[in-house]
């Protein structure tokens, strides 16, 4: 559980971490010549709970801590880690990054000042210091929702994550900014079974926000709606096979959007060429409709930051604007290189691993078209409601996708749910292919985390239910009319 939770960055043995302290450690950081040097102090306690068979199985409870250090010297980059606050550590952290400009003259660094931030998850503390019998509680819940709502469901899983993450970033340039990171995922599993066949539902949600969540989007509500895809693919048929049209639905498909494109607008992939959008602003893109922002401003999204790891505010990013390449995601690395100024897409998983231009919540935004129309639009393709896993070439932006619950579309009408369902294409092609969008746009509730470079971090994904004319469906039938 999550309790009695200690704020960071006060008394750490006979230190206390400051504007001084942080003025000292970037001297010493520059102390070879560097560039720049940023400091990104960390503070989390992370807690988790599992519920499986009506048992609680697990009931864990993590702190960690510690300092990165990372100095710049043209291209090149110094990064040192340890893993306390105790003076001499984070001292010998900052020699070891200094190291990279070896040679040169000492740099003196701007001294330090606080940087107001917005308030975009405002929780209470308290709200998550919380005695774990109530999370058990939640779990239980669940897990008798589900089981009373149909005699075929064999099986119940259920979990809950949680933690609240302090940050304090000092850099060179005089800017210092803290924040501080709640973020929890809920989630629950199902297996039905029904003469010999086996089907599994799942459902889950969360965010930048404390208990409260569970006022709206009750564990309840989270268990019939697993039980609910699990009865539906106790019935599903093959999936066909071949070109066909496929509508998205709205939220939960900006996953494909997130993977397929979102990743080549990060701005080391186009600074390194690695990308499909590399040398391409200014061009067309996507299909006119289509209007891709990644917004860290969301009140309480599971992507949403006040602040990112290299201490910028983040803001609203058009990326592509009426089917036209507008700008890329930047860190401070990558803007240095375009000539531009970082937008707040820094981020990393911890004080051990270094920032990179990330993803925070990456939209589609809604067109005019009513959803049902999309639908009766199509003579025959699949609707595609919920994602699972799949695989990304970044450099050309192919994709496979497979999904754990989508149906047949015969004459505008949705028929029979499919199992055995991969989405097979090319990120910028299905953009350009986009010829309706509805007005329905949702962003998904938060269970999505982003990896890059064996680096984690949650994001957000948003969309409306979105008509692609003519997509590879993979299946073990093939497609005809």
């Amino acid at each position: 559980m999550i309790a009695r939770y200690h704020a960071p960055f006060a008394e750490q043995g006979s230190h206390t971490i400051d504007a001084n302290i942080a003025n000292r450690l970037l001297k010493i950081a520059l102390g070879k010549g560097g560039d720049y040097a940023d400091l990104f102090f960390e503070y989390s306690v992370s807690g988790s709970y599992t519920y499986d068979e009506q048992i609680l199985k697990s009931a864990r409870r993590a702190v960690s801590m510690g300092l990165g250090v990372r100095v710049m010297k043209g291209d090149a980059t110094g990064y040192a880690y340890c893993e306390d606050f105790s003076f001499d550590a984070m001292k010998q952290a900052a020699e070891t990054a200094a190291q990279i400009a070896a040679g040169g003259q000492p740099v003196a660094p701007l001294g330090v000042s606080m940087r107001d931030t917005p308030s975009r998850y405002p929780v209470p503390v308290e709200s998550l210091d919380i005695e774990g019998e109530m999370k058990k509680a939640i779990l239980e819940r669940a897990d008798r929702a589900a089981r009373a709502s149909d005699p075929r469901v064999i099986r119940v899983d259920a979990s809950f994550a949680e933690s609240v993450r302090e940050i304090l970033i000092a850099n060179s340039l005089g800017h210092m900014a803290r924040d501080r990171q709640p973020l929890i995922r809920f989630g629950v599993r199902v297996i039905a079974e029904d003469s010999g066949n086996r089907q599994s539902g799942s459902s889950g949600g969360g965010g930048r926000t404390g208990l409260d969540y569970f006022d709206d989007k009750t564990p309840e509500a989270h268990a019939q709606q697993a039980v609910q895809q699990a009865l539906v693919m106790l019935d599903a048929r093959e999936a066909p096979a071949g070109e066909m049209d496929v509508v998205l639905a709205p939220g939960d498909s900006g996953i494909l959007l997130h993977e397929a494109v979102g990743h080549g607008l990060e701005a080391d992939f186009n600074r390194k060429k690695t990308s499909n959008y590399s040398d391409r602003v200014g061009e067309e893109v996507a299909s006119e409709l289509c209007t891709v922002v990644d917004d860290a401003s969301l009140h309480g999204s599971r992507g949403s930051i006040n602040v990112d790891d290299e201490g910028q505010l983040p803001a609203r990013s058009v990326l592509i604007e009426g089917g036209v390449l507008k700008g890329y995601m930047q860190d401070r690395h990558s803007a240095d290189f375009f000539g531009t100024t970082p937008d707040g897409h820094g981020r990393r998983q911890s004080f051990r691993s270094h920032p990179m231009p990330r993803m925070t919540n990456t939209m589609l935004l809604g067109g005019t078209d009513a959803p049902e129309d999309i639908i009766r639009s199509v003579s025959r393709g699949v609707y595609a409601k919920k994602f699972g896993g799949g695989q990304v070439d970044i450099s050309n932006g192919d994709f496979v996708f497979s999904l754990t619950e989508g149906y047949l579309i015969e004459d505008g009408k949705l028929t029979a749910p499919l199992k055995g369902v991969n989405l097979i294409g090319n990120g910028p092609e299905a953009m350009r292919k986009v010829v309706m969008l509805g007005h329905d746009f949702e962003v998904s509730d938060g269970i999505w985390t982003c990896g890059k470079e064996g680096q984690s971090v949650p994001v957000g994904v948003g969309c409306p239910t979105i008509k692609i004319a003519g997509m590879t469906v993979g299946g073990t039938q093939m497609a005809s009319g």
